[in-house]
């Protein structure tokens, strides 16, 4: 596994790391989101979303859970686990997105991801905390494939 630390100054340098992963990133990648309400979790997957070419705007399924965008370079598959337990996750087959088994290979972005009963074989792991000046810091451990 890779890890890096960066500091992400302010709203607009988040967006940008994210709009950075989705033009690099290969179908069937699974990002594991975790950090506090506010830590910018659901701002990165904005700009994953810009960097993947989507042109519907990117909310955090909080009530619907999942919410899929078809239209960009790879479909985004953004899941919020804030309100589950780790038994109704289980019930989402999350698996049937990061397999690509019964939809289209592409990104799955899963927020509050300590909530996942099981991990994928590899998935990039993105922990996110606020700092004391407003900006953010991101710890991303990407696997070695």
């Amino acid at each position: 596994m890779n890890q890096e630390t960066l500091i992400l100054a302010d709203t607009e340098a988040t967006l940008a790391l994210g709009r950075q992963l989705g033009q690099k990133l290969l179908p069937n990648t699974v990002l594991l989101l975790d950090g506090d309400l506010g830590a910018g979790k659901t701002t990165l997957i904005k700009g994953l979303g810009e960097g993947l070419g989507i042109l519907d705007p990117i909310l955090s399924p909080t009530f619907t859970l999942i919410n899929e965008y078809s239209q960009g370079r790879l479909p985004l598959y953004h899941f919020d686990l804030y309100r589950l337990s780790p038994a109704e996750v289980a019930e989402l087959t999350p698996e049937l997105y990061w397999e690509g088994v019964e939809v289209p290979p592409g990104i799955t972005a899963i927020e509050w991801s300590e909530r996942l009963p099981y991990h994928p074989p590899h998935y990039w792991q993105i922990s996110l905390k606020l700092t004391p000046d407003e900006g953010r810091e991101a710890v991303i451990v990407s696997p070695l494939l």
